[in-house]
């Protein structure tokens, strides 16, 4: 992974100079049925890895709900994954404490997504192009509301 220099938002943003393929990753949506990462080719993809004791997840995740609904994007998913083992009660009140509106919460209680990316902690988030690769990752907190990194992320879209 290449550390990002031109015209990228965050500093602590790594953009993969050749994007990465990734396998077919399966995680759990909030009912408890199976997504398959492979079904969203041709999406701009952002897995973003999360816990509820993590105070820069709780930071983030609202401006992450705002740029989940932003219109300019045509085929943004976003899948916000809960790290811990699957609780509810204790993630439903996460995001109606923060006010999430769009976003949805997915767990991943078989760690697919450690193995697949190496994950080491939270809040890590990984981008994913319309191909099915990993073309970049932020890990720590990010600010998904600041204008220059929407302006990047267009390019993908």
């Amino acid at each position: 992974i290449a550390q990002a220099t031109e015209g990228v938002p965050f500093n602590n943003i790594s953009i993969n100079e050749s994007p990465t393929p990734i396998s077919s990753v399966i995680f759990e949506d909030f009912s408890g049925q199976e997504v398959n990462l492979k079904n969203y080719k041709g999406k701009l993809i952002i897995l973003n890895f999360w816990a509820t004791w993590c105070a820069p997840c709780k930071k983030e995740m609202p401006s992450l709900d705002s740029l989940y609904q932003d219109r300019r994007f045509k085929t943004l998913q976003v899948f916000a994954v809960n790290m811990e083992k699957p609780n509810k009660l204790k993630t439903k009140k996460f995001f109606t404490d923060l006010n999430i509106k769009k976003l949805e919460i997915f767990f991943d209680s078989k760690l697919n997504f450690v193995k697949e990316f190496k994950l080491r902690g939270v809040p890590t988030t990984i981008f994913i192009n319309k191909q099915g690769e990993e073309f970049a990752r932020i890990i720590g907190e990010a600010n998904f509301e600041d204008q220059k990194f929407i302006k990047w992320l267009m390019k993908y879209d």
